[in-house]
């Protein structure tokens, strides 16, 4: 319910973009963020700018190339983003936050109901995941036999 002691938690307006952590949100992420590899050079990016860049993509769906300057190099960005997907530190700040979520709002840390529609029982009953996605994919057009098209002209003899 939003409450004046509520509004003023989750207020944004002094961020320079709402995506952007607070103090307590960094808190919270900053010692899942793996350290730098030993032996390698000395860690120069802000992982906080690259943080507050991925939520700024995650937040405003925007390209790449549209991510503004004062955040961390789109690249660093994006390399960091894959690194993380590849070694687990995504799944493992999701899981963070999805457990803190559940316990701020006096929940179980893990769910214990689970909701099943009449469309997943029937991706279930003719073979799951593969049928499904089977299901989701466009036909192909044949090319036919010759392997041209049907908008390529043929020519008149």
């Amino acid at each position: 319910m939003w409450t004046n002691e509520n509004r003023a938690r989750y207020d944004r307006s002094k961020l320079r973009y709402p995506s952007d952590l607070t103090e307590p949100e960094w808190a919270l992420i900053k010692p899942l963020i793996p350290r730098g590899k030993p032996g390698g050079n000395k860690q120069s990016v802000d992982m906080r700018q690259v943080v507050n860049g991925l939520m700024y993509i995650l937040s405003t769906g925007c390209q790449w190339a549209a991510i503004p300057r004062d955040l961390a190099a789109r690249s660093t960005i994006n390399r960091y983003f894959h690194r993380w997907q590849w070694d687990g530190t995504m799944n493992r700040i999701h899981h963070e936050l999805f457990v803190t979520c559940r316990e701020l709002a006096e929940r179980d840390a893990s769910p214990t109901v689970a909701i099943i529609d009449s469309q997943s029982v029937k991706s279930a009953e003719k073979g799951g995941l593969i049928s499904t996605h089977m299901g989701m994919m466009p036909a192909r057009k044949s090319r036919g036999k010759s392997g041209r098209s049907w908008s390529t002209p043929r020519a008149s003899c």
